[in-house]
């Protein structure tokens, strides 16, 4: 008897493993996951955010988008934003922002007000937030060249047209680096030692594009003089740089490796000693999305190697190998306030096209972290919220008059996801090399996966992702994840597509309002929130689960198991 219930067992492990080689020849779509198969750990890389326009920050959707933002972290998240150091009135304008933390009176003495700025920093941290501090730009008081300096740039115009007299060398720098000095300095008074060395400082902005007016050395020297008065207040405050834009291009590669080396063994401008402080190393990494026969093809292979350029950078030094590594923008594209009106390339963003390619790419981040050893420590998604402004007008943000975009639960479900990085392997998922040298553009969408494992939960991140901005019919997918250390758990499946998590959806089928009503508003709220479609306990066999989705093209769905 026993002998005639094993072979009975064997018969139906050979009919099991016949049936899954049979499945995935017909194409049907396989994830497969192993907890006890750690691949790294599931650092919160995800929780970093940025924008242009620093004054939407005390706003009203702009605390709202922070608060939920706040929330869907375990962990403190770091918020990146320029101009805080411009002069003006505080009027919020797109890619515009000012604090008048810095003029000067008839004799040219400095009249330092930090208002604004703590308002902005206060907003961050009254949420447990931090800032990663950017040290830019230029006040008109210093600036070289300050006429013209206020822009009046709007989406359609050339984007040139916002570099005015913020983008220019001071005309002093030992007032420069006293500026930092006390802006640091007062950072310190105000919300305590602790908690500004918990944060990160940081120099301007892509200084081999449009947002430095002066050479090579003269930024370097505009860094040293800033990390000097960093220093001078706080010796123990991070900073770093340079926050180079397409690294992967030979100016990026050039700049990034330049400033690496003039941190090291160059001469600095501001104390004449060898080398400058660098506790971190920031560079860019941007899409490209194109309009093709009236369709949106995204394209993340040039992201992808901009990421790629930035470790490989950090990887060949030993005094950066182990650097802090931020990607101070990581984006599908370049312009964050380009609508889709002017720019109707950029129409992915309203969507689930822009929530799947956010998924596909983190999972990507991950896998070159791992590949060149280096110590990734975020990736700033620059995307946030326009105050004012007409609803999904296709700007790249995660809310719109304060409702969440389909984008957003994509960041709530990484929220859920914690521990060690698991291995995943999938019939459908394209190889890391393909995605970085050609994207995601087969015959087939990629159906891939990311997984973690804590110590008495597991989460399985699933997508289906395609770069043309097609919907398709739902595929079936088998979730297999072995390794579970228990007889059963409880199963929740999170789900974002055109009918689940997507206030985009309902705004259209409402007929695309531009007032709606309080009722309507309701109603949006509400599905711009992270839906989870079944919850259920389910039986553990043998320590594995199968789990069975169901996703249309575009689609990304968390399997959460909790024991």
């Amino acid at each position: 008897m026993i002998k005639r219930i094993a072979k009975l067992l064997v018969y139906v492990a050979i009919l099991l493993q016949a049936n899954k080689v049979y499945s995935q020849a017909m194409g049907a779509a396989c994830i497969n996951v192993d907890l006890k198969e750690k691949v790294g750990t599931m650092d919160p890389v995800w929780a970093w955010f940025g924008y242009d326009e620093p004054n939407y920050t005390y706003m009203k959707d702009g605390k709202k988008l922070l608060s939920e933002i706040a929330e869907l972290s375990p962990v403190p998240v770091y918020v990146r934003t320029h101009s805080l150091l411009v002069t003006g009135d505080a009027k919020a304008a797109l890619k515009w922002g000012s604090t008048n933390a810095y003029t000067e009176d008839a004799r040219g003495n400095p009249i330092y007000n930090w208002a604004i700025i703590d308002s902005i920093f206060d907003t961050y941290i009254k949420r447990g937030m931090k800032p990663l501090a950017q040290i830019g730009f230029m006040p008109e008081a210093l600036s070289t060249n300050p006429t013209p300096y206020r822009h009046y740039w709007k989406p359609g115009d050339p984007y040139s047209d916002i570099i005015t007299g913020w983008a220019y060398p001071p005309k002093d720098y030992n007032k420069w680096r006293e500026l930092v000095y006390q802006w640091v300095k007062h950072s310190i008074e105000r919300y305590g030692q602790k908690e500004v060395e918990s944060w990160y400082w940081e120099v301007w902005n892509e200084p081999n594009g449009f947002y430095w007016k002066a050479s090579m050395e003269e930024f370097f020297k505009l860094y040293d003089y800033a990390a000097d008065g960093v220093k001078r207040a706080l010796p123990t405050a991070k900073i770093g740089g340079i926050n180079i834009a397409a690294t992967g291009e030979k100016s990026g590669i050039e700049w990034t490796t330049k400033f690496v080396e003039h941190c090291i063994n160059g001469t600095n401008y501001a104390t004449g000693k060898k080398g400058s402080p660098m506790d971190a190393l920031l560079f860019h990494a941007k899409g490209s999305p194109r309009l093709t026969n009236g369709i949106v093809r995204m394209n993340m292979s040039p992201q992808m190697r901009d990421i790629e350029a930035g470790f490989k950078i950090a990887a060949a030094y030993p005094q950066t190998k182990n650097l802090p590594l931020i990607i101070g923008e990581s984006d599908p594209e370049g312009c964050a306030a380009c609508g889709m009106a002017t720019n109707p390339e950029n129409a992915y963003r309203n969507g689930t096209l822009y929530s799947s390619y956010t998924a596909a790419t983190f999972a990507r981040k991950y896998m070159l972290a791992d590949q060149y050893d280096v110590n990734f420590l975020g990736a700033v998604s620059w995307s946030f919220e326009f105050e004012d402004q007409p609803w999904f007008y296709g700007f790249r943000d995660l809310a719109t008059n304060g409702v969440d975009k389909p984008v957003l639960n994509v960041f709530r479900m990484f929220g859920k996801m914690s521990g060690d990085r698991v291995k995943v392997t999938g019939n459908r998922m394209y190889p890391l090399k393909t995605v970085v040298d050609s994207s995601i553009r087969g015959a087939k969408t990629e159906i891939g996966g990311l997984a973690a494992k804590a110590s008495k939960s597991a989460a399985v991140m699933v997508w289906n992702y395609h770069d043309e901005d097609r919907q398709g019919p739902a595929e079936a997918v088998n979730v297999s994840i072995s390794g579970v250390p228990a007889k059963s758990a409880k199963l929740n499946i999170y789900l974002i597509d055109d009918e689940n998590s997507n206030s985009y959806e309902v705004w259209k089928k409402m007929g695309s309002p531009q007032s709606p009503s309080a009722a309507q508003i309701s109603e949006l709220e509400k599905a711009g929130k992270l839906k989870c479609v079944q919850t259920k306990n389910i039986a553990i066999k043998s320590n594995k689960a199968q789990v069975q989705l169901n996703l249309k093209r575009q689609a990304v769905a968390l399997v959460a198991l909790a024991w």
